[in-house]
């Protein structure tokens, strides 16, 4: 069970729970729509309650990843590791086969700064190379530190816990929560929201993630988003670093559409997507319920598009293999730090960085 002390830090009382799932992306904005519904049901609250409670099922993160952290700074602020699997298993085999296990496709470490008001977003492109630290992978499993590793492979080598232990060893910053957004989850969850509109100020057309676009507005269903957030060859410079642009650029949408949803206007909607939403993510053992996951969510409804900043983890392109990337040590470090100490991350954290070549392709 949690509790949330003055400061708006949700922490553990205790209890912790079962074994984890599988996933991908945007917590902020389901975790929201999921506490919306809660807070809205009324008469239903009994009936909403249980049928969200069995969508959830947590991954216990501290318990594997037990006391070697770094320390958790209780200033307000919180930071939040959302990751999501490229895993091919089930209905999420229509977008290819593994190819040596499921893989992080996408990582994003959310920092909401104290009075929950701002947040910075830093997207760790999946072709990092990093020093991977040894990891247990919650099945008994050990999995050795490797020197170069690309940052996806800590999902595949340890599953969440190494994923979570993979990023604080490179920030310094205890996660205080983990969620996770599955492929095909997520494809529901934007139609049962009718769509995110998006403006694209040239075409994109990919033949891979089956996106074909004209310059211009377009209401995207869940399909087309998915597309969307997986198209990589077709913009920019090709690289995974173009993907998190159009993939930053429609989490804003999102969550814009989200918010635009009334409490109280359409309360079947509303049923609908809280289902969605519930049914989509894989939460850390500190959310897996309605009541928790409620009050982490109420914490972060004051959040819009406009008051997340987001940005790429400073990199440059390997000088060893071009397809890969590695971390701006003093760049990087100017942008952990300020996390840590709760501050804006400072414009001159991603000067001279590679950027990917899309940014302001789609807004």
């Amino acid at each position: 069970m949690t509790e949330q002390n003055q400061n708006g830090r949700i922490r553990a009382t205790g209890r912790r729970r079962k074994p984890p799932a599988k996933g991908r992306r945007v917590a902020v904005a389901a975790a929201w729509t999921a506490a919306v519904l809660v807070l809205a049901g009324g008469s239903g609250l009994v009936y909403v309650y249980f049928k969200l409670n069995g969508n959830l099922d947590g991954v216990d993160i501290n318990a594997q990843l037990g006391k070697d952290r770094p320390e958790d700074v209780d200033n307000g602020s919180m930071d939040i590791l959302v990751l999501g699997s490229d895993s091919r298993a089930g209905a999420n085999g229509d977008y290819g086969r593994d190819e040596g296990g499921a893989r992080s496709d996408t990582a994003m470490v959310v920092h909401v700064y104290e009075g929950h008001k701002k947040a910075s977003v830093v997207s760790i492109p999946r072709d990092t190379l990093i020093d991977r630290p040894a990891c247990t992978d919650g099945k008994g499993g050990k999995a050795a530190a490797e020197h170069r590793a690309m940052f996806n492979t800590a999902y595949e080598v340890g599953g969440p816990a190494c994923a979570v232990k993979t990023v604080e060893a490179m920030s310094g910053i205890r996660m205080d929560h983990y969620i996770e957004v599955d492929f095909t989850g997520f494809k529901k969850l934007i139609d049962r929201l009718g769509g995110v509109e998006i403006t694209t100020t040239q075409a994109i057309r990919d033949s891979k993630s089956h996106l074909d676009l004209a310059p211009g507005t377009h209401t995207l269903d869940g399909e087309q988003s998915l597309g969307l957030v997986r198209t990589r060859k077709s913009v920019g410079d090709g690289s995974d670093l173009g993907r998190i642009q159009l993939q930053q650029a429609f989490m804003k949408a999102f969550i814009t559409q989200v918010k635009s949803v009334g409490v109280f206007s359409d309360p079947k909607k509303l049923l609908d997507l809280a289902d969605a939403a519930t049914k989509a993510i894989t939460p850390d053992s500190e959310l897996d319920s309605v009541t928790e996951l409620m009050g982490f969510a109420k914490g972060l409804s004051g959040l819009g598009a406009d008051d997340v900043h987001m940005i790429t983890l400073p990199v440059a392109y390997d000088p060893r293999d071009p397809n890969r990337v590695v971390p701006l040590e003093a760049q990087g470090g100017q942008v952990w730090a300020a996390l840590r100490a709760d501050r804006p991350i400072p414009a001159s954290a991603t000067k001279d960085a590679a950027t990917g070549r899309a940014d302001g392709l789609v807004k």
